[in-house]
């Protein structure tokens, strides 16, 4: 293990009801229903790697920097557009502002999942929403609607109740019908929209749950499909179309994505977590890495350091 003269943080900070100051740029809890409006600048005590149970739709109108999305590491500049998650880590780190700060970089919206899910079991214009609501797990990233989303973002700010709600919606919208986008963490698995019927579904979702449960261990395509009472080719056909990956991309996806966590929240040298994520040498762990996420393991530990916002952590490896 490496020894570190600084403790590191590992993980992300949990944001709690009772921190959402007005003095920090929340709205007060008073003016809030389903939507809440958020502006702040850079620097702020708001930057920092986070999560919370909402859905944030947050658009940076100013600066460039390194976004950091779950185990998703890239560049931003304005007009950058992400919908995460409940409970998916994230930060922007602006590299480029100036001396006295961007007043103005985050436009952000918050909103709970509980209560759409139940709104479309009755109202089904709403359910349109539900398939974007599944993609926002991984993070998405939308081109192309960085106008559109200020103008949104200022119309639903300016609104308080129905209307509110209503422009919200509208937004939301415009949104679930964009396809000009980009997931940005972890791996899709799209069983749920495939053809696939409900025992087709338990296969795959077990063939799955194998993968990611026992990295270590070797995977045999032909021994599953053999499990299945399937040929190798039928198989994989089978697996492409649940899950929108080879048999061996998924495979390697995984394990990369398994890596990108121990590489941010340990101190495990980067030998040993090519093994504990099941690759067999070091040399095709760095090269799928690469592949992967354009970086190798070490960067990636490197450049994951800087999501705190911590000038200490930008200086260590």
């Amino acid at each position: 293990m490496r020894q570190r003269t600084v403790p590191r943080q590992t993980q992300p900070e949990l944001e709690r009801d009772f921190a959402r100051s007005p003095s920090l740029g929340y709205e007060a809890q008073e003016d809030t229903g389903l939507v809440r409006c958020l502006a702040h600048g850079f620097p702020s005590p708001l930057v920092r790697w986070h999560f919370h149970e909402e859905y944030e739709l947050h658009l940076i109108t100013e600066t460039s920097g390194k976004a950091f999305i779950g185990d998703w590491i890239g560049p931003f500049q304005p007009g950058h557009l992400v919908l995460c998650g409940p409970r998916l880590p994230h930060n922007w780190i602006s590299l480029d502002a100036p001396a006295g700060g961007a007043a103005g970089r985050d436009r952000v919206i918050q909103f709970l999942h509980e209560p759409i899910n139940r709104a479309a079991e009755q109202i089904p214009e709403l359910r349109e929403v539900l398939q974007l609501l599944e993609r926002a797990r991984h993070g998405i990233e939308f081109f192309g609607m960085s106008e559109r989303a200020l103008a949104h973002w200022n119309a639903i700010k300016a609104e308080r109740g129905l209307r509110r709600l209503g422009l919200f919606f509208d937004f939301l919208a415009d949104l679930a019908q964009c396809a000009d986008y980009r997931l940005l963490s972890s791996v899709q698995m799209q069983g749920e929209h495939g053809p696939a019927g409900d025992e087709q579904t338990d296969q795959i979702n077990d063939v799955v749950n194998r993968i990611t449960n026992n990295l270590a261990e070797p995977v045999s395509m032909a021994d599953l499909a053999t499990e299945l009472g399937m040929s190798e080719s039928r198989f994989s056909r089978f697996f492409k179309r649940a899950t929108g990956n080879s048999f061996t991309d998924f495979v390697n996806q995984v394990r990369i994505n398994s890596a990108c966590h121990l590489l941010m929240q340990s101190d495990h040298l980067v030998a040993d977590i090519c093994y504990q994520v099941g690759f067999n040498n070091v040399a095709n762990f760095n090269r799928r890495f690469l592949e992967i996420k354009g970086m190798t393991p070490s960067e990636f530990r490197r450049q994951a350091e800087a999501r705190f916002g911590d000038e200490r952590a930008r200086s260590r490896v």
